[in-house]
């Protein structure tokens, strides 16, 4: 009998370590390829641009350039705008606007057409330390550049050497500058060129889950000419903005690389004529409404200046941007965001 219940206890252990054998063989053993898989979906990166929001193991203290972008319809399409971080964009004289593009984290190898200086714009530029790169400039601006307001080259001066004019347009629509020229004149005028400007405020994953807005796919930016008007389009493959130019796509002019932003930001603010010329004195203090576009929804903030700095806000808090490129309209608060701006949702 005690023969028999020690067999017996014997076939249940060799059965129960089978088993537990069996189940560990059945334990899912981590794969070399999705744990790679894994890092690379959450790469970890040690710092991040402060106008973009954008991860980086490369170093981010170099200061940020601004560069006066000619908008006339004889200088598209342009060089340079597809590497900006930032591109503001509002009036200069009449009906025409002109671009401000900031460029920090990226350097194109050229940029242009250059055109004059505006003291609005100098002021931007100024709000995030930028060396600020122009060629001419209006009397109100003159007389900032030549106070040492901001760190400057003007092609006024530099003609022909560090700014050189293309053959294929004719002037004023034709200076150009290479970046390794704006370094150049930078150093050899003293001025530093590193210190990154103080950081916007990004979203982080989660947040960009929760977005909040009414869908908007399409926007169009009236501002008095057609050929001047903008319009915004979002792509929800690549989950960015296209721009256009009353109609034609923005895009580099060596490459036909599109220009493409991850948020619009549309801004009224008060503008007035000052001269038989036409240019204007653009209130950037005051602060007032605007719409802020993000994957594919708007939103209407309060904007405000923060440090010489164009923020939106809401309930008295910064609203945060997309990590990316962002795109910055002003415009006349008369006749305002609702007259000159359309927003409409897919499929209209």
């Amino acid at each position: 009998m005690k023969r028999n219940i020690v067999l017996c206890l014997l076939v249940a252990g060799v059965l129960i370590t089978g088993c537990s054998k069996k189940e560990e063989v059945q334990e899912p053993v981590p794969v070399e390829e999705d744990v790679q898989k894994e890092e690379a979906e959450a790469p970890e990166f040690v710092h991040t641009y402060p106008l973009t929001g954008v991860g980086t193991n490369d170093s981010i203290d170099q200061r940020a350039v601004a560069v006066m972008v000619n908008n006339h319809t004889k200088a598209r399409p342009q060089s340079g705008l597809t590497k900006a971080d930032i591109v503001y964009e509002m009036l200069a004289e009449g009906e025409v606007t002109r671009l401000l593009a900031v460029y920090q984290s990226e350097k194109p190898e050229k940029v242009g057409p250059i055109r004059s200086a505006r003291d609005y714009y100098i002021e931007l530029a100024k709000g995030l330390d930028c060396i600020y790169v122009c060629h001419g400039n209006s009397p109100d601006a003159e007389r900032m550049l030549k106070q040492g307001y901001i760190d400057h080259l003007n092609g006024l001066y530099y003609d022909g050497t560090l700014f050189k004019r293309s053959s294929e347009r004719k002037a004023p629509h034709n200076s150009y500058i290479s970046f390794e020229n704006i370094e150049k004149g930078a150093m050899e005028k003293g001025y530093n060129l590193t210190g990154a400007p103080a950081s916007f405020v990004f979203l982080n994953k989660e947040e960009i889950k929760r977005l909040e807005g009414d869908s908007v796919t399409k926007v169009s930016i009236n501002y008095g000419v057609p050929a001047y008007n903008t319009q915004f389009e979002y792509d929800v493959q690549q989950e960015k903005y296209k721009r256009y130019s009353n109609g034609e796509q923005t895009k580099e002019a060596a490459t036909s690389v599109p220009v493409l932003v991850d948020n619009v930001l549309i801004i009224e603010t008060a503008h007035r004529v000052i001269d038989k010329v036409g240019r204007r004195d653009i209130d950037l203090q005051s602060g007032g409404k605007g719409y802020l576009l993000q994957k594919g929804k708007v939103k209407e903030v309060e904007w405000i200046n923060k440090d010489g700095r164009i923020v939106p806000v809401s309930n008295g808090g910064d609203v945060g941007l997309i990590p990316g490129k962002t795109w910055v309209n002003i415009i006349p608060n008369q006749p305002g965001l609702t007259q000159s701006v359309t927003l409409n949702a897919a499929g209209n």
